[in-house]
């Protein structure tokens, strides 16, 4: 399996970008080409002394998409990008999947441009999990489109709940529609004509209408939404936690010596949790849709986090999502 790897981008990069490559070589069965400058990736590979043994190689790409461009025209105008040789390398078949802690916008227009989206689907997905007490929820679309119409709704219920079985090992996974309330006749007129065509799904195990509070407590596996919904669910989840940790801190830092006597007794289960919280651990989200492997990565993301992505893209191939989405898709609109 060959993964192609953005060397130049995220806010890391390509520092970190590499190191978590390197990382990933000596743990996954896979090999990592590593796309960008040719020159600033080999003098921080040179810094591991037998990096040469590691199923790891370079492709060089001379440009590089900053965060403030616009997504489809640098993705046009830059051929010779590191996202777009990198994304162009899946379509020609040179490699399995492509990865990119770079512009979230231009690495969906990467491989909406060049990888096309799958015959069938209208709207590409980000599919973000949520840490719960019993693993994580799936939720999608966390990004990738802001305006998406009841049937779009469905394809991201059906794409999220393959992903769940095949990828995170739920079976028969619980799929929920983001809404205001439990009640089938609420919500705006796109999320009640999207409530009928989930239940009259087939593909899927609709259990209902999800909250907002379902999501963290983990009772569906899989919770439906457009890309303006979900972004901004995912965005103040990242708050929230960090707000907390932070009240945490300066409540010990002012509680005296009993707070820190008591902090010290719960530093284990502190760590614990930081480590459920920890958006590392998950490492990237794919964008289920178009026709390749497709892994986003956060911008902030370092070398462990990278190394989850890269975890996560092997997995995505193995389990040969794609193949999946496809054979589902035909199931729904033939009726069968």
């Amino acid at each position: 399996m060959k993964l192609a790897v953005d060397a130049m981008g995220g806010d890391n990069a390509p520092s970190e970008i590499v190191k978590g490559a390197l990382e990933a070589a000596k743990n996954y069965s896979c090999e990592i080409i590593l796309v960008g400058d040719e020159n600033k990736i080999t003098e921080i590979l040179n810094a591991e002394e037998d990096w040469k043994n590691l199923s790891i190689t370079v492709k060089h790409a001379a440009e590089i998409i900053e965060m403030g461009e616009h997504p489809a025209d640098a993705v046009r105008n830059k051929k010779d990008s590191s996202i777009v040789v990198a994304t162009k390398m899946v379509k020609d078949g040179e490699a399995d999947a492509v990865l990119s802690a770079g512009s979230t916008g231009a690495a969906v227009a990467a491989a909406q441009l060049i990888l096309k989206r799958i015959h069938g689907i209208g709207r590409p997905a980000i599919a973000t999990p949520i840490p719960t007490p019993n693993g994580v929820t799936l939720m999608l679309d966390s990004g990738a489109n802001v305006d998406s119409k009841p049937e779009h709704l469905l394809q991201v219920g059906i794409m999220g709940s393959l992903y769940a079985e095949h990828v995170l090992g739920k079976k028969n996974p619980r799929v929920g529609l983001l809404n205001i309330g439990e009640e089938e006749t609420k919500g705006n007129e796109q999320v009640k004509e999207a409530y009928q065509l989930f239940k009259s799904s087939s593909t899927i195990n609709f259990i209902g209408n999800a909250e907002g509070r379902d999501i963290p407590k983990g009772n569906f596996d899989v919770v439906a939404c457009d890309g303006f919904v979900g972004n901004v669910v995912l965005k103040f989840g990242e708050g929230l936690a960090t707000t907390i940790f932070e009240l945490i801190k300066e409540a010990i830092d002012n509680g005296g010596i009993s707070a820190k006597v008591g902090a010290l007794l719960l530093t284990p289960t502190l760590r614990s949790l930081a480590k459920r919280l920890d958006v590392s651990e998950n490492g990237g989200a794919p964008l289920l849709g178009v026709d390749g492997c497709c892994i986003i990565s956060h911008g902030s993301s370092d070398a462990k986090t990278i190394c989850s992505a890269i975890k996560i893209a092997a997995e995505y191939v193995n389990s040969d999502v794609l193949g999946h989405i496809k054979n589902a898709l035909e199931k729904e609109y033939s009726g069968s």
